[in-house]
C-alpha cells in the first residue's frame, strides 16, 4: 500500500502504525533520507528489516522517537547537562546519538553491545506515526551498499513486497544523512558526520572526537 502525505495523511498514519503492530514493515519519509520502520520491540520485525535490507546484526538500525522525553525509558542514565542542552537544541532533528540502553528493555536490535542509538526525526509525518506505534527501528529505504533513498520510488524499486505500506512525503531535503555522536565512552565521539557538523557539535562540549579521530579509533 502506499499513500501520498499531501493527500493521505491520515489514512497513511492509521495504515502505517497498523502495519508497524502487526510486525510488518513500512517505508517513512524523514527530514534526512527515507526510512524503512519496524516495531522495535518486535525481535521478528527487526530481523525483517534486516533481511529486506541485506544486512547483518552487525549493522544494528538505530530506534527513533516521536519526542524526546521518551528517550528516559531507552537509556541507562540520564543525559549529562551539556548533552541534555544538545538535545533540547538539536531534537527534532539529524543528530542520532548512542547511548548505553536501559538493560530491562526487551529488544532485540542485534549486535549492540549493550548500546541504543536514538533520534528524534524533524518530520511531523514520520512523528505522527511514531506516536501511535512507540519506537521504532528504522535505518535507511535502501539495499545495503546501494544510495539511500531520496524518494518513495527509489525506496519501492528497491524493497519491492518487502514494506507493507510506503508513506510519500514528495522528494527528501537531501541525502546527507544524520550525525552519529557515541555518547557511550568517557570521551564522546563523532561516528559519522552528517548534516550537523563537528563545529556545531563543539558548541556544546569542545571535547568531543571526530569521526576517525583520537585513542583507538
Amino acid at each position: 500500500m502506499r499513500f501520498d502525505c499531501a493527500t493521505e495523511l491520515d489514512r497513511g498514519v492509521e495504515a502505517a502504525v497498523s502495519a508497524l503492530r502487526d510486525g510488518a514493515l513500512v517505508v517513512l519519509p524523514t527530514d534526512t533520507v527515507y526510512g524503512i520502520a519496524a516495531d522495535a520491540f518486535d525481535p521478528s520485525a527487526v530481523a525483517r528489516l534486516l533481511e529486506a535490507k541485506g544486512r547483518g546484526r552487525d549493522m544494528p538500525p538505530p530506534v527513533l522517537i516521536a519526542d524526546p522525553v521518551t528517550l528516559d525509558a531507552l537509556v541507562a542514565e540520564r543525559p549529562a547537562a551539556w548533552l541534555q542542552t544538545m538535545l533540547a537544541d538539536l531534537w527534532p532533528g539529524p543528530l542520532t546519538v548512542v547511548f548505553r540502553a536501559q538493560p530491562s528493555l526487551t529488544w532485540d536490535l542485534g549486535e549492540t553491545h549493550g548500546t541504543v542509538a536514538v533520534r528524534v526525526p524533524d518530520d511531523e509525518r514520520t512523528r505522527a506515526v511514531l506516536r501511535q506505534s512507540g519506537p521504532s527501528a528504522v535505518s535507511s529505504a535502501n539495499l545495503s551498499g546501494q544510495p539511500a533513498a531520496t524518494t518513495v520510488d527509489e525506496a519501492e524499486a528497491m524493497l519491492g513486497d518487502s514494506v507493507r505500506v510506503y508513506l510519500d512525503g514528495g522528494p527528501s531535503a537531501g541525502s546527507t544523512p544524520s550525525t552519529i555522536l557515541d555518547v557511550t565512552g568517557p570521551v564522546p565521539r563523532v561516528l559519522r558526520e552528517g548534516a550537523i557538523d563537528l563545529a556545531t557539535l563543539h558548541g556544546f562540549n569542545n571535547t568531543i572526537e571526530p569521526a576517525g579521530g583520537g585513542a583507538g579509533a
